[in-house]
C-alpha cells in the first residue's frame, strides 16, 4: 500500500517527485530503486490529460473570478518562459521538467507544452527525459544530504 502511496503523490501537482521520492524513502523506508521507479511512474500519470485538457480547462478558469489567482499564476508562468520554450523548445522543456525547483515539473511544464501548442508526441517524450532527470537528481539528493550529515 505505501508504494501507491509514493506513486500517486508523484502525480500530484507541486509535490511531484520532489516530494513522494523523500517520503518513499524515509516515511516507508522503501528501496531507492523502487522509489525512484514509482515516483517516475506516478510522475508521467497526468502527462496526457494535461497535454489534452489543459487549454480547455485554463479557458474556463479564466471565466471564473473565484478561480483568478490560480489562472493569474499559471498565465504568469506560461508568459515569462513562452520565448526561451518557442525558441529552444524540446531543451528548454526537458530542462524545465528536470530542475526539481517549486512549480517547476511535469504538470508546468506539460501545461506549457499545451498551452504552446507543441507536438504531443515530442512533449510526453520530453516529460519522460526531464522526468527521469529529476527522479535522478532528487533521488542523489535525498539519499546524499542524510549521509553527508552522518559524516559530520
Amino acid at each position: 500500500m505505501n508504494w501507491l502511496i509514493v506513486l500517486l503523490m508523484a502525480a500530484v501537482p507541486l509535490i511531484e517527485q520532489k516530494g513522494a521520492i523523500p517520503v518513499g524513502l524515509y516515511t516507508y523506508n522503501i528501496n531507492p530503486m523502487a522509489v525512484f521507479l514509482l515516483s517516475f511512474i506516478g510522475s508521467l500519470l497526468p502527462v496526457p490529460f494535461v497535454l489534452i485538457f489543459f487549454n480547455k480547462i485554463f479557458i474556463w478558469l479564466g471565466k471564473y473570478k473565484f478561480f483568478s489567482g490560480i489562472y493569474n499564476l499559471i498565465d504568469r508562468k506560461i508568459s515569462k518562459n513562452k520565448s526561451k520554450f518557442e525558441k529552444f523548445e524540446a531543451i528548454a522543456l526537458i530542462t524545465f521538467i528536470a530542475i526539481p525547483l517549486p512549480t517547476t515539473g511535469v504538470w508546468t511544464g506539460t501545461a506549457i507544452a499545451a498551452f504552446l501548442k507543441l507536438d504531443f508526441k515530442k512533449s510526453v517524450m520530453c516529460a519522460v527525459i526531464g522526468s527521469f532527470i529529476c527522479g535522478l537528481i532528487v533521488t542523489g539528493i535525498s539519499l546524499a544530504v542524510p549521509a553527508f550529515f552522518k559524516i559530520l
